[in-house]
């Protein structure tokens, strides 16, 4: 039979002993908040009281409803946690609970430290089953293993320090994609309109209103069959999912599959070679996420997917920026499935400046999203971080 392990393999200096089983009931208690407030929220200028919602980990809102106020202060925090999705977080001001699945956890005993309570609840591996409406209601028999008072304030301290620098780098994150949102309102001509709000200097004359087939052409893909993907060297082949892949958040830089010579010959595939371009999806639910991607070398897309072509009337960065400001999903065929054709995209009018502004602009938002993709790199390399030392630091 395996012993059990009692110590963490990495801990603070001058801690050695065991840590001690308990159950996680003995350390925190639970309750049920009434009455729930379940109807949309109400958004006011009472600034003191948050409202928290079952799946979302931050706060939606503020309201000026005085049902379901559960105060609390900094000498006693509380732990909100969703027993839908097991996520918590920690609240120390007064709040309000939207949700019958939101609970509110508070600590028994003064000597057991909150942030080290907290980890050791995003430690539990337990995913609850759907016929397990509020498994909280268990949670008290489960088995967890504490150290003593000084390396528990020493571990929830850490984890304090280290949720504060994830915290800040969300909000540059934020901040900085707040920037863009607004500058892509105020850069761009509003409907009907010839010029921008905000301009460079040295720029006066009205934008040209044109349709995106007078400036490029769209193409779609290919069908791509099953036993023909997986290659790893060759043209990228590329699927809507690989927007998803890390690398791809603004370009295409790596693709799922890739096509061999072979296979092109063989297949009689041919590389759209007319780059950069923009792709995007065509069919299904995926054009209702509206994602664009700029490509810089040439490639296959399979059958769900569009590309348009940009000509020599474009900076190729105002382009890309160009297309985040077109909400395609307004542009859809309804059917059995959402999608549009090459003629659709075509005929969408739109508004454009004359190269050298194009550049200008360009320029500014290729920069703005160099550094929401850093923001964006920081921040998973210190939430994977912390997931190892969560993993290396508790039993």
């Amino acid at each position: 039979m395996e012993e059990l392990k009692t110590k963490p393999d990495i801990r603070f200096a001058g801690f050695t002993d065991a840590w001690e089983q308990r159950k996680l009931g003995e350390i925190l208690k639970y309750e049920q908040p009434q009455p729930y407030i379940v109807e949309s929220t109400i958004y006011s200028n009472d600034f003191d009281t948050p409202v928290l919602t079952a799946g979302q980990s931050f706060i939606l809102g503020y309201t000026n409803e005085t049902h379901g106020i559960k105060k609390a202060d900094k000498n006693s925090p509380v732990i909100i946690f969703d027993d839908f999705t097991t996520s918590s977080h920690i609240v120390d001001f007064p709040f309000k609970v939207k949700s019958s699945a939101m609970k509110l956890l508070t600590l028994r005993n003064e000597y057991d430290d909150f942030t080290f309570a907290l980890n050791s609840l995003k430690n539990i591996d337990y995913t609850p089953q759907s016929h397990e409406r509020h498994w909280i209601s268990k949670f008290s028999a489960f088995d967890i293993l504490v150290p003593n008072e000084g390396e528990q304030k020493m571990i929830g301290k850490f984890f304090a320090q280290v949720d504060h620098l994830i915290t800040l780098h969300q909000r540059e994150y934020q901040k900085t994609a707040n920037i863009k949102k607004s500058m892509l309102e105020k850069m761009f001509p509003k409907n009907g309109a010839d010029k921008p709000e905000i301009r460079f200097a040295g720029f006066t004359d009205a934008w040209e209103q044109r349709k995106l087939g007078e400036l490029g052409k769209t193409q779609s893909g290919i069908g791509f069959p099953e036993d023909e993907q997986g290659g790893t060297i060759g043209v990228p082949f590329f699927k809507v999912s690989d927007m998803n892949n890390s690398g791809n958040e603004h370009e295409m830089k790596n693709a799922n599959n890739y096509a061999s010579v072979e296979q092109l010959q063989r297949r009689k595939w041919k590389p759209i070679e007319d780059v950069p371009a923009i792709i995007f999806a065509k069919v299904g639910a995926a054009i209702m996420l509206d994602r664009k991607r700029l490509v810089h070398t040439p490639f296959l897309i399979d059958n769900n997917t569009m590309a348009y072509i940009f000509d020599d009337s474009w900076n190729v960065d105002f382009g890309k920026t160009l297309f985040e400001t077109i909400p395609l999903p307004r542009f859809v065929q309804i059917g059995a499935l959402p999608s549009y054709n090459g003629s659709d995209i075509e005929n969408i009018d739109i508004c454009i400046p004359k190269k050298n502004e194009q550049r200008k602009i360009g320029t500014f938002f290729r920069d703005l999203d160099s550094l929401l993709t850093l923001h964006q790199r920081e921040l998973k390399k210190l939430q994977n971080m912390k997931k190892a030392l969560l993993e290396k630091m508790f039993v």
